[in-house]
């Protein structure tokens, strides 16, 4: 029951109001109920009319753009010769669309990795064969002209020849693990540069390309696994275990890297002749659609602020540099990892301009034209038809946090194809006459559609109406958006939800959630806005009494290449101002007690709770800190060189950049929470933090987690971390 201290007619109507909405609990939060079901997982056929999509990890459907209607089901385990499986989790169209591999029994890696155990469906004769008889392998996958499947097993790429009985062959025979890795990038490459298959096929399909990863001189670390299940019945047990990690912290050594060519028929291996500096990066290979001998190879170096294109010979492994791209601070990973190839031409984004934009070259490098231009970001490039030079993308030209779906022609025209305001993603048919748009915003769940590429809606595939209800019945406050001026005359922009009653006589406390990230946005029009979709966890939160609010602070994306590169070389320094800035602006309104402010984040959010509870201004009264780093030194030399250079580069920075190094202007309760296996910010980096506090005489509140990495996954184990911020805010606000 709640007490009512002063009976007004605002306060009777919102106590009447929230009579009728059911009560938020944290279950509700976390069970689904406010989760929007999106479009199913799409395949697009050749023929650009149609597509694929599984049921069940049982069915392979053939559906039709147009109509939506299944035209053919391509798969039912249950009417199968050969081997016998029970289910499927994912799958692999070929490219002549007469196989599709089988995923199964998969075991994830790190992030993005995992191995599994793959089957040869083949259509025409409706019958499944294992794909090898060696165990689980990595990232499969076809040959252009579908004759040959590769793969990669215990570090080392083999090949299986579908034309010759699927015989195996046995492509590198130097991987090793923690040591030599054939055509899959190590931890870094796959965590930073969003690497995962490091091997690719010619467009001839007689040559395979990859790129060699030597990580013997990247630091190892263990991390430690504790004992979380003992056998009651046993006196001795091995109470703690270790996994090896590669691991190459700001500074230290990373995996050197090259590439080398493997002849199909001749069986030759080649080692292309590059003229890199040993520190240099090679995040992306590609071979040219229509060029069999011509290998796009891009490389970085180690500063990440000159990005260069080769145009390799995997016969004769000459290399030739086609293009340049320079920074005078850092280039983004969109610049090679959305680089796509249409014939004898590409299209790469840039930021040379100000803005992230879409530039079209020829194949020796030369530039056609700058496709868009504008004060917007390009944020995804879908697709190029090469005859009436039309390109669709998504940006957020339409408005600073909404995202849709345009298309514009080789002389400039542009049309908007998803003009609704908030956020639209689209997943394109092949040749672009269609696409399946996906599109919320901050108070509608997600509307699945199919549209044409004229913007004509054909249908509605998904409208979510359960979720919409739901946060009806539970009674979901609306997001209110907002902006204001820092001192330094930044504007920043934010949303806010509050209690129903709060007001000039009833103010409530605040509660920041950020994550403030170079590029990140938080502030963003659609449904997933907030931790949990619909802001749910937010919503719970005002149930309690709380408002919550969240500021996009300098530093993050959709505003430019300046607003975001102005923290370069200062992680921390002026999201940590901006958060602080945000705290005194929300004082300031009526209906906030000034005097009762709280932050919290997770990862770089994580940090910046640390970084804006010690910038210098007492404003927090506490605060909850997850999985943080806590000094850059300790953190991946790819991500944290991109942004920060190298410590003996830029010490002071590094210093001011540094939790532990102004851990004496704490301010305000902290509970600082981390997986002792995460094997992203290594728990380090909460170690020497407690140990600095403890050293400084700060008392403070701390939560591990045994065996959990860095998202802390796992119902059991979220619902008890969130019960315990929960907690936390209620004892300390």
């Amino acid at each position: 029951m709640k007490k009512i201290f002063l009976i007004t007619l605002t306060a009777v109507v919102s106590v009447l109001v929230s009579a009728q909405n059911k009560q938020l609990t944290l279950s509700t939060v976390m069970d689904g109920t406010f989760y929007p079901k999106g479009a199913a997982s799409v395949t697009p056929m050749a023929d650009g009319e149609h597509y694929l999509t599984s049921e069940d990890g049982r069915l392979i459907l053939k559906n039709s753009f147009k109509t939506g209607q299944v035209t053919d089901t391509i798969l039912d385990l249950n009417n199968v010769r050969g081997e016998r499986i029970p289910a499927f989790n994912g799958y692999i169209l070929s490219p002549t669309e007469d196989i599709i591999l089988l995923q199964t029994n998969t075991n994830k890696i790190f992030r993005r990795s995992f191995t599994a155990d793959y089957y040869i469906f083949t259509i025409r004769n409706n019958k499944i064969d294992p794909l090898t008889e060696g165990g689980p392998v990595q990232v499969p996958s076809f040959s252009p002209d579908g004759h040959n499947i590769a793969f990669v097993r215990g570090n080392n790429i083999f090949i299986v020849k579908l034309l010759f009985n699927n015989a195996e062959v046995q492509v590198t025979k130097d991987g090793e693990l923690n040591k030599i890795r054939n055509g899959i990038p190590d931890w870094a490459y796959e965590e930073e540069f969003g690497l995962v298959r490091a091997y690719e096929f010619s467009a001839d399909s007689r040559m395979l390309a990859w790129i060699r990863f030597d990580e013997q001189q990247v630091a190892s670390y263990n991390l430690p696994f504790y004992l979380t299940n003992p056998d009651r019945n046993a006196y001795s047990q091995e109470l703690i275990s270790y996994k090896p990690q590669q691991y190459p912290t700001a500074g230290a050594a990373n995996s050197k890297v090259s590439v080398h060519s493997f002849d199909i028929k001749s069986s030759v291996i080649r080692d292309m002749d590059l003229k890199l500096d040993s520190t240099c990066y090679i995040p992306r290979i590609k071979f040219v659609e229509n060029e069999d001998n011509n290998l796009f190879i891009f490389t970085l170096n180690r500063l990440q602020n000159k990005l260069e294109i080769y145009s390799a010979n995997p016969r004769s492994t000459l290399c030739t540099l086609i293009l340049r791209e320079e920074d005078k601070c850092y280039i983004d990973e969109f610049g090679y990892m959305q680089t796509r190839f249409y014939g004898d031409q590409f299209i790469m984004q840039s930021e040379r301009d100000g803005h992230r934009h879409l530039y079209l070259y020829d194949l020796k490098g030369q530039l056609k034209r700058q496709i868009t231009k504008g004060d917007f970001d390009v944020l995804a490039l879908h697709g190029y038809d090469s005859k009436s030079g039309t390109v669709f993308y998504e940006s957020n030209e339409s408005g600073m946090y909404d995202c849709a779906v345009w298309k514009v022609d080789s002389k400039g025209k542009k049309s908007i194809l998803t003009p609704e305001k908030g956020t639209s993603h689209a997943v394109f048919s092949t040749g672009c006459k269609y696409f399946i748009n996906s599109w919320s915003d901050m108070s509608t769940p997600t509307i699945v559609s199919v549209i044409t590429d004229a913007g004509k809606t054909l249908r509605t595939v998904q409208d979510n109406q359960d979720v919409k209800q739901a946060a009806l019945e539970y009674g979901l406050p609306k997001k209110e958006q907002f902006s204001f001026q820092t001192v330094n005359g930044t504007t920043l922009y934010g949303w806010m939800v509050k209690p129903a009653n709060a007001d000039a006589s009833h103010p409530c406390p605040v509660i920041l959630y950020q994550y403030s990230g170079p590029g990140s946005n938080e502030v963003i029009n659609e449904w997933g806005a907030g931790f949990y979709p619909g802001a749910a966890l937010e919503a719970l939160l005002t149930q309690k009494g709380y408002a919550v609010a969240v500021v996009d602070g300098r530093g993050t994306g959709r505003r430019g290449s300046d607003f975001k590169k102005q923290t370069y070389k200062r992680l921390g320094v002026m999201e940590s101002q901006d958060q602080v800035a945000a705290a005194k602006y929300l004082g300031s309104l009526p209906y906030i007690d000034a005097d009762r402010i709280a932050i919290w984040g997770w990862s770089y959010g994580g940090y910046n709770t640390l970084m804006s509870m010690s910038e210098g201004t007492p404003v927090f009264k506490c605060g909850v800190a997850v999985a943080p780093v806590t000094d850059w030194r300790y953190y991946d030399a790819p991500y944290t060189e991109r942004f920060m250079q190298q410590p003996k580069e830029n010490a002071d920075g590094y210093h001011d950049a540094s939790a532990i190094d102004r851990i004496n202007k704490l301010h305000g309760r902290l509970l600082i929470v981390h997986g002792l296996d995460d094997d992203n910010v290594f728990f380090s980096n909460t170690a020497s933090y407690i140990e600095a506090l403890i050293n400084a005489g700060v008392d403070f509140d701390m939560q591990v987690y045994p065996g959990k990495e860095h998202s802390i996954t796992g119902y059991s184990h979220r619902k008890h971390l969130f019960t315990r911020i929960l907690r936390f805010f209620d004892e300390n606000l």
